[in-house]
């Protein structure tokens, strides 16, 4: 027997040995050490051998498997540095080929139009603020001169939300009343129209004057949300900037100046604004604000005599809406210090939307919301 298991190991290390791949050697290891293995058998049956024999074919035999298992790590090491080497001889990347380039990102226009007036207006010194888009019926409308029954409102007409916790959670500062007419600020009446997604930014202009005394400078831009048709000039969902600017002495010359700067640094160097008069709630004058056509240079024809398509043929592109803070608004912070005897502002609204276009020449307002990366890819 002793001699038999000396025949398996010399066997065993000749084939160890000579194995090429891990995937034979395991086999071997399987075939030679396995439970099935002749070797596993011959010490499994020690106990039946003769007494005399049990010692010298158990020595042998745990030596013979203690001597195989050794080989088989030590060649197993052997084969598995090798074929390494192999496969990096085979999988080898030369790094100093070019790379495959990946496409960059764009950033959407509309918030690198967002961000490009906020650069403007900063520059001018004021801050940029956020609000809620959950606004409560108070900042929305009231406290903006939108008393209830006001037509504006329907003109604003918005989704509305049901309020929950949600009003006891927002808190508002006493509102004066109107002339002849009592309008709560303290105490809103129950109803899901008290809470609402906002219809303009504007709602920050009363909130940023209850929190900081004149002079006050800021503008706000920001998502808002009105019940329109989803066209190539409407969507239920926009974006807008507000401004305002509230200190001792301001006049609507401060205005046209402030959006002179404005439509130079974004339209270009050689543009002017008209003011025309129009109608907002909250400011008192109120002036719809034109640019010069960039396109055709305010003349109205291009140059090929034919009629500008920017601008109609006017020379004029209408960008936004402004005028001069309504008393009636600095009532409901006269608390805080904005007394319409001492202070006057003005305000203006935008559509970041509209200003895109505009510049970039974008015919239908529904490319910034399809996620199509061909338009993105326009404008790196």
């Amino acid at each position: 027997m002793v001699e038999r298991i000396e025949q398996i190991r010399q066997e065993a290390e000749q084939a160890i040995s000579a194995a090429g791949t891990t995937d034979e050697l395991e086999k071997l290891r399987v075939g030679y050490l396995g439970r099935k293995a002749e070797l596993t058998g011959i010490l499994r049956g020690i106990s039946e051998l003769p007494a005399e024999e049990r010692g010298p074919v158990g020595k042998a035999g745990n030596e013979a498997r203690v001597a195989l298992e050794s080989l088989l790590e030590t060649r197993a090491e052997q084969l598995d540095s090798s074929e390494i080497d192999a496969r990096l001889v085979e999988d080898r990347i030369d790094v100093t080929l070019p790379g495959i380039p990946l496409p960059s990102a764009a950033r959407s226009l509309l918030v690198r139009t967002q961000r490009e007036i906020e650069d403007v207006f900063v520059g001018l010194g004021y801050r940029v603020m956020e609000g809620p888009e959950v606004e409560l019926d108070y900042y929305n409308f009231t406290a903006l001169n939108h008393p209830p029954g006001h037509a504006a409102r329907m003109a604003q007409d918005t989704f509305y939300v049901e309020p929950g916790s949600l009003a006891s959670d927002l808190t508002i500062e006493p509102a004066p009343e109107y002339p002849g007419e009592e309008v709560s600020g303290s105490a809103l009446p129950p109803g899901p129209e008290d809470v609402v997604l906002r219809t303009h930014t504007s709602p920050m202009q009363v909130r940023a004057m209850e929190t900081q005394e004149p002079p006050i400078f800021i503008v706000v831009p920001g998502r808002c949300y009105r019940s329109d048709p989803f066209d190539a000039t409407h969507s239920p969902v926009f974006h807008q900037v507000e401004g305002l600017a509230v200190a001792e002495g301001i006049t609507l010359a401060d205005l046209k100046w402030t959006l002179d700067e404005f439509a130079r640094a974004i339209f270009g160097p050689d543009r002017s604004t008209r003011f025309r008069p129009g109608f907002f709630p909250f400011t008192e004058p109120s002036v719809e604000v034109d640019v010069s056509c960039f396109k055709c240079d305010g003349s109205g024809e291009l140059p090929d005599g034919a009629r500008c398509n920017i601008c109609k043929g006017t020379g004029w592109i209408e960008i936004l809406g402004s005028g001069m803070v309504d008393p009636n608004v600095f009532g409901f912070v006269a608390q805080k210090g904005y007394d319409p005897d001492r202070v006057q502002g003005f305000a203006f609204g935008m559509g970041i939307e509209r200003i895109a276009m505009l510049k970039h020449g974008v015919p239908d307002l529904r490319k910034f919301f399809e996620n199509d990366v061909r338009v993105l890819e326009q404008f790196r």
